[in-house]
């Protein structure tokens, strides 16, 4: 009972304590909510940079989160491990455990046997020594105290009961006990052999050999007995065995369904962190496209630390007052649980008390009715008076029957006619009379019997109303665990969610930390604090001063935070000067800037790099690096060229100049690369094209400077030829011309790139500008919403506090007074079981009284009279205990009220809660839907910047606005579609709307449509003015060149003209070509127009076909206008190209047109140019074909999904229609069974109606004979009338005639003898007179009579008239009802037939319903079938493609290498041809100078030629080197290629797992909104359920009004205490508020300082990773640190764990050793009472053995004497020898005897013993079912066996059972066990002796002498039956039980 009630308590302890964690964890994160939002208030601030950073820092705070979880994740699993290991260890230890325990039993049992064995002999050895004794005392004939030895027997066991305790002590203690009660009784047996060996040593003399036989008989017999024990014994041992191993069993499956649970709960826990992670994961994959430097996130993260310290401080607060009120509660609940116990201990006192009264009254009893046998039977009657309540039943029934009889022939008499009442009214006035009598006893019984009914009534109302309250009672005891149950579940998961959110800011708080060292010493403090606070938590009384001095510190370390801050305040003060000062300075720089275009473009570009593309130029420099490698080595080309310029211009000076301009193009050319690199840059997604178009131009570049190179050459050649001719000016003109030519071309394409990037700067900033405004207009409304919803949340979160403590409050008084009402229970339990007991106990006595002789005595009375006041006392406090219970029922009741609206209170935050969860949740979902769509809003602008120029932007943007906003309005509309989709199930009304949004997109479709064509019209236009600019550009050069011709019009130019000639030819073919060019693309573009259309109008017919992919089909329209824009562009930049590779191409015609060398090149360019141009289309357009199959098979996939989606949610209602069905057959099934019921009752009301019909007919017929016997009374009474007026009228006359005689006779007086004779007459008239007056008197009496009864008849049937009237009224009454409920029972049939037939109506529609949708989705999944033949073919084409595009690229590789050979072959026949001709000049040369004869010149000549050979070798030498690099760099190129392939297949890869991510994303709101859909059908249950206990509560207000006083004093108590918490409210309330202002100030402090920041991270760069790297290593320190001491704690809870059970142990056991020592004090006490009892025993044996020795009894001795002459003859020498032994004769003396004479001996030992048939008046003692015949047993053995039956008492040997043991804990509790081990019943003589202290032990009681009742068996043998039904029965002898032995010998000898 203890352990349960422990644990009990630590269950609502630990309940209680993680109710409190889960609301502590719950106000932490409301608290971190709050402030998050404040510091995201803080963050939004106006720059585009700082929004990036916090979103930067959101980023980093999400990764941090992210590696938080999946450190405690692991933290988890090695924590599950760790129990796994601990659980394999305790069960191991649990087997060992069992291993010892079965060990120990196992020589406990032997030691048992041993000690069974020892006490056994000792026992035989002690029945041996009585035996001594009896035969000792048999001489004399006083009967042997032998009864004596049953009483040292101890009668009960203690025993063990398992009540699954956690420790087996139970069974070792047990063991223990055992061991040392037997010991005590080994050593009691041995004490008490030593005194009968002493008797024996002293009784040896006088023993003979006829004792020594009955001796061995007893000791045979004994020796049977003691077997049986055994064996007894041995099965009980066995069963406790089985016990023992059931137990420990149990035990076993306890232990691992707790270990499965933990198993199970943690497994939930890991499932739930890992879902958190991938929500995390999720989360932290949106936002990572916005990564920024880690400088900005690591001052963030520093204020941040700041805030977050300053929450712990609070947070601290706020635990350290949550354990102050926890403290204050557990005090009180320690007070309230004392006062419990001192009262259950006062209960438990008292009830104590009782029982031994009842026991002390009860022992009275017994022996009162012991010596009181003769008066019970005189009482019998009397007490059968009394309890006779049955009988009074029965007799009253008999009475009921008889008077129903005499009814019925009154009846039967009434038909008969009321004829003969006419003729004997007198006997009709007595049979009326009877019946009256009759009729009134009738009524007196009746009301008796209805009375006795109706308390019966009650009583059963009374037991079904109380079985009904406890079942409510149970019920909702259940429903109440259960909810605790689910509550404890709930709270669990949110202690779980809280703790893992604890932990992560934990990690986050020491990560910064770290960071600020001044913190750090703050938090070790703390952390001693708190450890300081855990420890004197247990001690209870230092509690408060600590906490009070706890609370100083920390207010005394926010002061130190707020000087902190100060001083940060300050700083920012002094940053905020600098700033000043610094901004100053950029607008004096900005001025500086304004002055020239060029620094401008330059430092914005840097700025614009600067800000926006650090972390990309990080990523880049591996690519920049190779660049710089190829400038390198371009470079090094240049500078080789440059060396041999050089050497060149020895040869000739005017060459320098021209070297000069080749550096300068050289240094151009790095530059437009860098810029042109720079620009691709700032656009990440236009990479790819950007590397494609470098690549291209540095291919140009080479080629031009290869070109340039040919041209320097050519210049050189025809220098010298010039110079022969001696022609310097026409010389210096040509190359100034040129030189000009090439300038002017180099500047402006110089202009016009340097244009192109501001305008695109320009656009950039613009639309980057209004994005931003437009996302922070939307952040700053969100804010507003979410800080409302924090308000919101916080005053829910407040009541919620409040309620739940009021409801833990209740909870509390609910559970202690559940206690005590089961403590209550358990006492009424055991009173009933001891009444029982009892009562039994009386009905015993009973039996006994009634068998009992009637010997008058007084004192029964007085006994019956104690008893009667001893029900009465039991009934009052039965009564008073009832009283107790209904007041604790009340009390419940009103309990369970207040939880009731505890829970519905409950419920309904909850619910609020929930709703404003969902809200946040719908919040923040459309928040970052908002931040997605603005995400590719910009990325689409960004596209749509690079590619629309200057030209057509403002009408571009407005376009594009529109195209955004209806993009968002068809968003919009398909989420509330889909969601329509969801709710309404495809409806009809649905279908008709989803019809109409069909049309509204077909219309808006045709917008799209004509905005198409007007976007394409308007590039077209854009085409058209650059051809016209291109042709601007040609007719400007056209214009350039004559004048040109202009200037060398002069004669001496002739050869320079016609040169000019023929390049004007050139440009005139080129133009030609080029404008051919243009044609042919323009066609293109109007095919590609064409081509869009067709696609558009496809996309458009599957749009009408696919209503629900609306909004993501016009993001692929809008994807496919961008890419033909880009198309466009990519077109005008490739004529923009090819135009500039033409003027070179024309440069180099015109100088190489007369040699068949250069129209070779020239072809061959073109041919290569015209071949790669083809491809390159090619391959653009299969990629644009492969773009398109993708988009398609994207959109096939979604609408697959969506087809998926669908059937799933067919299935769904298919679900709900059939759970629908099957509700509406139940309801169908009900409303037949309702409408059989209706018909039945309906039958029974006609059958009635008819009944009540015939008796109407038969009460008329008995009102019409009623009538008439009025009428023939009436005639009687007429008769009568008439008769008595004839009588009256005679009279008078006869006087008349008298008086007239006396007149007449009276006149002669003389005449006497006349006058005698009328004297006479005269007196016989009188005497006549007379008579007829008697007679007229009795007609009068008998007329009153008449007239009386039939008063009487009269009134009779005017009662009975008003009885019929009112039972005819009754009977309409009851018709009219009948009616009127037939008619509502018509009623409700005919609206029960409408309901089901409209639910049939109802069925067939949905049925329809269903198989439509069926039909439905059977189209769908053949569309979808079609649709994936679709996509696999499209596939299969796609591959086709594919392999062909491969086949195209390596025969173009193929031709490429072809071309370089060609290329190659073409040089060095050119330099053999140049080398040649210069060879030939020497030669020329050479004659000439012989012919002048100068030999010097020839040498000169001839050492020129050499070098130049050597020049030529060296030329041929960089020739392959640059072929090399060439080479080099083509696969380079493919490399790049590879790369770009690389990336596009990650970008689809990437796709993919959007759109995955999007269908995820639609599943789970699939599953939020079913979710919602079973809160709402719950929320609808809990309304019934609600309305259900509000009835229960009007129903329970009475008894609520009962306990309103109590309740109203607990009600002030609470008010007082709610008063002291709501002051503590109001101060923490008012510190938020102070605390909320500062966190505002300090908010906008950050703010500016962030700013600050912002601009002094590039100079804090070196010092912050410095400091970081120092911070990381701190907490990896801090990790450890941290670790360490997790690791200590746990090991010290383990210990802590084990000192605790080690603690619960020691207590056990030493309360166990508490009970021994107990038990140890009672034996030791017993020792002593038998130790003196054995001393006057052997005193009193002593005694009797002097006073009998030598004495003989002068009766017996005659009675021996005369029954030896009743004897038979042979058996008479047997009682000689018996009289010979009483009176000393020797036995050898007693044989001569017998020898001489051997007549006549045997003839009255028989009859003595009743075997003869002469003793007749002697009655027989029963047989034993162990005797044999008595007649074939010797005399001697039936003396000794007679003696035995009248000595020893019938008790059996004592039963050693498991059952019988008595509880460990429960030594003094009088509790015993409820399974009796034997029928109670079968020994009374035992129990009497263990109730009965006072009675002698030594003494046998006459009633036991003799068992009257055998103890009942299964065999069907005669003699193991009862008396009662087998044999006839006999009067025991009754004896006084201050009789002695003797005396008893003398009446059996009397007799």
């Amino acid at each position: 009972m203890a352990s349960w009630l422990g644990g009990l308590g630590s269950g609502l302890g630990q309940s209680l304590g993680q109710v409190g964690g889960s609301l502590s964890s719950l106000t932490g994160q409301i608290s971190s909510f709050t402030k998050d939002i404040l510091l995201e208030g803080a963050e939004e601030v106006g720059d585009a940079a700082t929004e990036l950073h916090v979103s930067n820092s959101r980023l980093r705070e999400i990764e941090s989160i992210n590696a938080a979880q999946k450190f405690e994740n692991e933290r988890l699993k090695k924590l599950c491990s760790d129990l796994e290991e601990k659980h394999e260890a305790s069960e191991l230890q649990i087997k060992q455990l069992s291993v010892e325990y079965r060990n120990q039993l196992q020589q406990k049992e032997v030691e048992i046997s041993h000690l069974k064995a020892r006490q056994n002999a000792l026992q035989e050895q002690l029945q041996k020594v009585q035996t001594a004794a009896q035969s000792a005392q048999s001489g004399v004939g006083v009967l042997p105290p032998a009864a004596a030895s049953a009483s040292y027997v101890p009668a009960v066991r203690r025993s063990s009961c398992f009540e699954g305790d956690d420790m087996d002590f139970g069974d070792i203690i047990w063991s223990q006990q055992e061991i040392n009660r037997l010991s005590n009784e080994v050593s009691r047996l041995e004490s008490e052999v030593d005194h009968w060996k002493q008797i024996a040593l002293s009784s040896k003399v006088q023993r003979t050999n006829d004792a020594e036989q009955s001796e061995i008989c007893k000791l045979q017999n004994i020796v049977k007995e003691l077997k049986q024990n055994l064996s007894q014994e041995i099965d009980e041992h066995q069963h406790e065995l089985s016990v023992l191993q059931d137990a420990h069993r149990q035990k076993l499956v306890e232990l691992s369904r707790r270990h499965r649970e933990e198993l199970r709960e943690y497994e939930e826990r890991i499932e739930e962190l890992e879902n958190q992670l991938q929500q995390d994961g999720v989360s932290a994959d949106a936002m990572d496209d916005s990564k920024i430097s880690q400088q900005k996130k690591n001052a963030q993260s520093l204020e941040r630390g700041k805030v977050e310290e300053l929450q712990i401080v609070k947070d601290l607060e706020d635990e350290i007052r949550r354990l102050n009120n926890k403290l204050s509660s557990a005090k009180e609940e320690s007070k309230i649980l004392l006062k419990e116990q001192e009262l259950a201990k006062v209960e438990k006192m008292q009830i104590m008390q009782e029982y031994e009264n009842l026991k002390s009254d009860f022992s009275m009893l017994q022996s009162s009715v012991a010596e009181r046998d003769a008066l019970l039977k005189e009482q019998e009657k009397k007490l059968q008076l009394k309890t006779s309540l049955p009988e009074d039943v029965v007799r009253l029934q008999q009475a009921l029957l008889e008077a129903e009889n005499e009814l019925a022939r009154l009846s039967s008499l009434k038909q008969e006619g009321f004829e003969k009442e006419l003729t004997s009214a007198q006997h009709k006035n007595v049979i009326s009379a009877y019946t009256e009598d009759q009729n009134s006893e009738l009524s007196q019984l009746r009301q008796d019997l209805e009375r006795k009914e109706s308390e019966l009534n009650e009583s059963i109302a009374e037991r079904e109303t109380l079985i009904a309250e406890l079942e409510e009672l149970d019920k909702q005891n259940q429903e109440a665990t259960q909810h605790m149950i689910t509550l404890k579940e709930q709270l669990s998961k949110q202690h779980t969610e809280n703790d893992s959110v604890v932990k992560q800011l934990k990690f986050d708080l020491e990560f910064e930390r770290n960071k600020v060292s001044e913190l750090e010493i703050e938090k070790m403090e703390t952390i001693k604090e708190l450890n300081s606070q855990k420890e004197k938590l247990s001690q209870c009384s230092c509690e408060l001063n600590d906490l009070h001095l706890n609370k100083q510190q920390l207010q005394d370390n926010i002061k130190d935070v707020e000087e902190q801050l100060k001083k940060a305040q300050e700083c920012n003060l002094h940053n905020e000067k600098e700033i000043k000062e610094l901004q100053q300075r950029l607008k004096e720089r900005e001025e500086e800037l304004s002055v020239s275009l060029s620094k401008l473009t330059e430092k914005h570009n840097q700025e614009s790099n600067y800000a926006c593309q650090d972390l990309i130029l990080k990523e880049r420099e591996v690519e920049i690096a190779k660049l710089q490698n190829d400038i390198s080595e371009n470079k090094q080309l240049n500078e080789d060229l440059e060396k041999s310029l050089s050497d060149l211009r020895t040869e000739n000076g005017k060459l320098i100049a021209a070297v000069e301009e080749l550096k300068q193009e050289l240094s151009d050319a790095i530059s437009e690369k860098n810029k042109v690199y720079l620009e691709k840059d700032t656009v990440v997604e236009a990479l790819k094209m950007e590397k494609r178009q470098l690549e291209n131009e540095l291919n140009q570049t080479e080629k031009r400077l290869l070109e340039q190179a040919h041209k320097y050459k050519q210049t050189i050649e025809e220098l010298s030829n010039a110079r022969s001719m001696d022609t310097t000016a026409l010389q210096l003109e040509h190359e100034r011309l040129v030189k000009l030519n090439q300038e002017k071309d180099f500047k402006i394409a110089e202009l016009k790139r340097s244009i192109e990037q501001m305008e695109t700067d320009h656009q950039e900033t613009k639309e980057m500008l209004t994005t931003t405004l437009g996302g922070q207009k939307q952040l700053t409304e969100l804010i507003k919403e979410k800080e409302v919803f924090i308000e919101k949340f916080k005053n829910q979160a407040l009541q919620v506090k409040q309620e739940l403590e009021e409801y833990m409050k209740v909870s509390k008084k609910q559970d202690v007074l559940k206690h005590n009402l089961e403590e209550k229970d358990r006492s009424l339990a055991i009173m009933k079981e001891e009444n029982n007991h009892l009562k039994e106990e009386i009905e015993r006595l009973k039996d006994q009284q009634s068998r009992s002789t009637p010997v008058v005595e007084p004192k029964t009375l007085d006994i019956i009279i104690e008893l009667e006041s001893e029900v009465t006392q039991l009934k009052v406090i039965k009564n008073s205990l009832e009283e107790e219970i209904e007041v604790h029922k009340k009390t419940i009741e009103d309990q369970n009220q207040t939880t009731v609206q505890l829970q519905q209170s409950l419920q309904e935050q909850r619910k609020e809660i929930d709703e404003s969860r969902f809200q946040c949740e719908q919040m923040n979902v459309t928040h970052e839907r908002l931040s997605l769509e603005k995400d590719e809003e910009i990325k689409n602008l960004q596209k749509t910047i690079e590619q629309i120029k200057t030209q057509l932007h403002k009408e571009r943007q407005i376009i594009q606005t529109d195209s955004s906003d209806l993009f968002q309005e068809t968003k919009v509309q398909t989420l509330n579609g889909e969601n329509g989709n969801e709710k309404h199930d495809l409806s009809k009304a649905e279908i008709e709307r989803l019809v109409k949004g069909i049309k509204e997109r077909e219309m808006e479709i045709k917008l799209l449509n004509e905005k198409n064509v007007s976007l394409s019209q308007q590039i077209d236009q854009l085409s058209k003015d650059e051809v016209g600019k291109l042709t601007r550009i040609i007719q400007e050069k056209d214009l350039e060149i004559q004048a040109l011709n202009a200037r060398v019009s002069s004669a001496p130019y002739r050869q320079d003209v016609l040169c000019l000639q023929q390049q004007l030819q050139a440009y005139v073919m080129e133009r030609e070509q080029v404008l051919a060019v243009l044609s042919e693309k323009t066609r293109e573009n109007s095919q590609l127009k064409t081509e869009y259309h067709n696609i558009m109008d496809i996309v458009a017919a599957k749009e009408a076909a696919l209503v629900r992919l609306q909004g993501e089909i016009q993001k692929l329209s809008n994807r496919s206008e961008n890419s033909s824009q880009e198309m466009s562009r990519e077109t005008i930049q490739n004529l923009s190209r090819i135009i500039r590779e033409k003027d070179i191409e024309i440069d180099a015609l015109s100088q190489k047109c007369q040699t068949l060398l250069t129209v070779l090149q020239t072809s061959s360019i073109g041919t290569d140019n015209g071949s790669g141009g083809v491809n390159s289309n090619q391959f653009e357009e299969l990629l644009q074909e492969r773009d398109k199959l993708k988009q398609q098979v994207k959109k096939m996939e979604e609408w697959k999904q969506q087809v998926i989606t669908t059937v799933q949610n067919m299935q769904h209602e298919s679900a709900h229609l059939q759970e629908e069905l099957q509700k509406l057959q139940a309801q169908i099934s009900i409303e037949s069974d309702s409408n059989s019921k209706l018909q039945v009752d309906y039958n029974g009301l006609i059958q009635s109606y008819e009944q009540n019909e015939k008796k109407l007919k038969s009460f008329s017929q008995e009102l019409a004979q009623v009538q008439h016997s009025i009428g023939q009374l009436y005639n009687t009474k007429d008769l009568l009338l008439s008769k008595l007026d004839l009588v009256t009228p005679s009279v008078a006359a006869a006087s008349t005639v008298s008086q007239l005689s006396g007149i007449q006779y009276s006149a002669p007086e003389v005449l006497s003898d006349e006058s005698k004779l009328l004297q006479n007459e005269l007196e016989r008239l009188k005497n006549k007179l007379q008579e007829k007056d008697s007679t007229i008197r009795t007609l009068q009496e008998n007329n009153q009579r008449l007239s009386d009864s039939v008063a009487t008849a009269s009134e009779i049937e005017r009662k009975s008239q008003e009885g019929t009237e009112s039972e005819m009224r009754q009977i309409k009454e009851k018709h009219d009802v009948l009616q009127k409920s037939l008619r509502e029972k018509d009623i409700l049939i005919k609206s029960k037939s409408d309901q089901l037939l409209s639910v049939s109506e109802n069925l067939s529609n949905k049925e329809n319903e269903n198989e439509l949708l069926k039909q439905a989705v059977t189209n769908l999944k053949e569309r979808n079938l079609i649709l994936e033949m679709d996509i696999r073919k499209l596939k299969e084409e796609n591959e086709k493609i594919v392999a062909k595009c491969r086949e195209k690229e390596t025969e173009f590789r193929a031709l490429q290498e072809t071309n370089m050979q060609f290329s190659m072959m073409l040089k060095e026949k050119e330099f053999e041809s140049h080398s040649m001709k210069e060879k030939a000049l020497a030669f020329e040369k050479l004659l000439k100078e012989k012919e002048q004869g100068n030999t010097g010149e020839l040498n000169q000549l001839l050492s020129e030629v050499k070098s130049m050979q050597e020049k030529a070798v060296t030329f041929q030498q960089e020739r392959d080197q640059v072929m090399v690099a060439l080479k080099q760099k083509q696969m380079e190129s493919s490399a790049l290629q590879g790369e770009v392939q690389h990336l596009r297949e990650k970008e689809q890869r990437l796709n993919q797992e959007l759109e995955r991510l999007r269908n995820h994303l639609l599943e789970m709101e699939d599953s939020y909104t079913r979710e919602a859909l079973a809160a709402e059908d719950r929320e609808v249950k809990l309304r019934k359920k609600i309305l259900i206990l509000e009835e229960k509560l009007v129903s329970s207000s009475t008894a609520v009004e009962n306990a309103s006083h109590q309740a109203s004093l607990q009600v002030e108590s609470l008010q007082e205490q709610l008063n002291l918490v709501s002051k503590q409210r109001d101060e923490t309330v008012l510190q938020l508020t102070i605390s909320q202002d500062q966190v505002k100030q300090y908010a906008l402090s950050l703010a500016n300082l962030q700013m600050v920041l912002e601009q002094f991270q590039q100079e804090e760069k070196a010092m912050y990773s410095a400091e970081l790297e120092k911070h990381q290593n701190q907490t990896a320190e801090w990790k450890k640190k941290a670790e360490k001491l997790e690791e200590k704690v746990i090991s010290l809870q383990e210990s802590l764990g084990e000192a605790n059970a080690a603690l619960d142990a020691a207590s056990r056991l030493t309360e166990q050793l508490d009970v021994k020592e107990e038990q140890i004090e009672e034996l030791k006490k017993e020792g002593e009472i038998r130790r003196e009892m054995l001393e006057d025993v052997q005193n009193k044996l002593m005694d009797l053995m002097n006073s009998t020795e030598g004495k003989v009894d002068k009766v017996l001795m005659r009675n021996l004497f005369v029954g030896h002459f009743h004897t038979p003859k042979n058996k008479r020498p047997e009682v000689l020898r018996l009289m010979g032994s009483i009176l000393g004769i020797k036995k050898e003396e007693l044989d001569q005897l017998l020898s001489e004479d051997q007549r006549g001996v045997t003839s009255w030992v028989t009859g003595w013993l009743g075997g003869g048939a002469g003793s007749k008046s002697v009655p027989s003692t029963p047989l034993r079912p162990t005797h044999q015949n008595i007649f074939n047993s010797s005399f001697s053995e039936l003396f000794v066996k007679f003696l035995e039956t009248e000595s020893c008492p019938s008790i059996p040997p004592p039963k050693l059972s498991v059952h019988d043991m008595k509880l460990l804990g429960a030594a003094g509790t009088g509790k015993t066990s409820s399974t009796p081990s034997s029928s109670q019943m079968q020994d009374s003589a035992a129990s009497a002796m263990s109730r009965r202290p006072d009675a002698n032990p030594f003494l046998a009681r006459r009633s036991a002498a003799v068992p009257l009742i055998m103890p009942t068996s299964n065999s069907g043998h005669l003699l193991m039956k009862p008396i009662s039904d087998a044999l006839p029965t006999f009067t025991p002898l009754p004896v006084s039980p201050d009789a002695s032995a003797g005396a008893v010998l003398k009446d059996l000898l009397k007799q």
